[in-house]
């Protein structure tokens, strides 16, 4: 199976750049264009552990959640071994008696930061994964004059 690598370019601190559709034009970027990646779970995904049984639920619940992200598709073994690290940090502060160590909150939050957690962090790295289509509403006052109309047999 031959083995893609996709580059991509080192984020940067600083405000949240906008989404590329909600940008205004502009005659000179500002950097590399974003890398637009499908939204959902990456089609081939390597064999990865399950979540320990010991790990509290919300890291348990994070952990999984990764795996049918779209940012997944960027992941290399190194990184869901992070991903891994960073269950088990989060778990072990979740399950602590103790009032949370403002370090260690810092420290998590700078590793969920660098697997692109957050749509802030992809963005920073210029990753948009695409929107999963919105489904189609009909305004309420359509749908019950189409009721009223089937209902009278019209």
């Amino acid at each position: 199976m031959a083995h893609q690598t996709l580059e991509v370019a080192m984020g940067s601190r600083g405000p949240i750049p906008e989404r590329s559709e909600a940008r205004r034009r502009r005659n000179r970027p500002d950097g590399p264009e974003p890398v637009q990646a499908p939204f959902g779970p990456p089609a081939e995904l390597p064999d990865l552990p399950e979540p320990d049984m010991l790990w509290h639920p919300i890291a348990s619940d994070w952990y999984l959640s990764l795996q049918s992200s779209g940012q997944a598709q960027f992941y290399e073994p190194s990184d869901w071994a992070t991903a891994r690290y960073a269950a088990e940090l989060m778990s072990r502060l979740l399950m602590s008696d103790k009032a949370p160590n403002g370090q260690l909150v810092a420290a998590l939050n700078s590793v969920m930061g660098t697997l692109l957690t957050t749509e802030g962090d992809r963005r920073r790295a210029r990753i948009e994964l695409e929107r999963k289509p919105a489904a189609r509403a009909v305004p309420a006052g359509v749908t019950a004059i189409a009721d009223y109309r089937a209902a009278i047999g019209g």
